[in-house]
């Protein structure tokens, strides 16, 4: 008689991809605040209240699914999902400080609770301590992936530094921005766990543009609801963006719809930053469709993002990779 094989888990919503990644994600949790300790109080203190702020843990949930559908069984993703995370956590205290942010994830900012330069050389820390960990993991091909995926990410802020205030920027300089802040972070993660895993190149490759496509999934997703949303759903007022004089898609594509007189208030927006022209720009945004053709956009990311993890094989970590595809432009599955 013939063994009947095992079903796949049903792997239909974020809770359920939470529940597989449970144990994984424990592991993570534990390296990561016993990583985290310094013999610098105020190290402890602002690491503390960023890592400990409420976030779903992302990115290095998406390192142990790829690991995981990668068929990876060995330990080494919890340490290198934590590298990420570390990353990660850095380039928000740096953020925050460039942005002159006061609210994250609906809590005050470690900038506005300690002030800029505290908040840098924490980041600073997270960073160094990020290295020292990889560094543990004793895979030059590890510590190339990341090394290129930090300087990448430097150079997306420097890029985004250079759009502020620039009412003539472009969706490819726009894309430029959210592929090396976001996007390639999102990547690294998922090579990362075809690399541990060994898998020949081009099922690596299917899940590194998995997670590229997903990045600007998720990217152009947080922008849309910048303009639709509130603190209360995601963390930050609406339009705060504009108040710092961030040209994303929603306005690249209002001013490209837009009649010259309209267009030119867009613009003078973008350029004075602020919110006094609030009401007339999401006026605008509502009138020329634009959140509704980012979400397009957004959406057609998200289902190359699913595209790319045919080429592995089927598993319950890969449904939930194709679960956080829709997660990402879509926040209340």
């Amino acid at each position: 008689m013939s063994a009947v094989p095992h079903a796949i888990p049903r792997v239909e919503r974020f809770t359920d991809v939470q529940t597989l990644a449970a144990a994984d994600m424990a592991a993570v949790d534990t390296l990561i605040r016993a990583r985290l300790a310094s013999d610098v109080v105020l190290i402890n203190q602002i690491a503390e209240h960023i890592i400990g702020g409420g976030g779903k843990r992302l990115r290095p949930m998406l390192h142990v699914l790829a690991a995981r559908t990668a068929g990876y069984e060995g330990v080494r993703h919890a340490q290198l999902a934590a590298v990420i995370e570390f990353i990660h956590t850095s380039t928000l205290l740096h953020d925050d400080v460039v942005d002159e942010s006061d609210l994250r994830r609906g809590r005050r900012t470690a900038n506005a609770v300690w002030g800029n330069a505290a908040s840098v050389l924490v980041g600073d820390f997270l960073y160094s301590r990020s290295f020292q960990m990889m560094v543990e993991l004793d895979s030059m091909r590890v510590m190339r992936i990341l090394a290129d995926t930090t300087n990448r990410i430097a150079e997306g802020e420097v890029l985004q530094l250079l759009n502020i205030g620039n009412p003539d920027t472009t969706e490819r300089a726009y894309l430029d921005v959210i592929e090396r802040k976001t996007a390639v972070l999102f990547a690294a993660a998922t090579r990362l766990g075809a690399v541990l895993a060994d898998l020949p190149p081009e099922q690596e490759e299917a899940l590194a543009r998995y997670g590229l496509d997903l990045g600007y999934a998720f990217q152009i997703a947080d922008d849309v609801l910048d303009y639709a949303s509130d603190a209360g759903t995601l963390g930050k007022n609406i339009g705060d963006d504009l108040a710092e004089g961030k040209p994303t898609l929603p306005l690249i594509f209002a001013i490209e719809r837009s009649a010259p007189a309209q267009a030119d208030m867009l613009k003078q927006a973008i350029r004075a930053g602020g919110l006094d022209a609030l009401p007339d720009v999401l006026a605008a945004i509502h009138a020329t469709d634009a959140l509704e053709a980012s979400r397009r956009r957004a959406h057609a990311y998200a289902r190359s993002a699913r595209e790319a993890l045919a080429a592995l094989p089927a598993s319950a970590a890969r449904d939930a990779l194709g679960v956080l595809a829709d997660y990402a432009v879509d926040r209340t599955r």
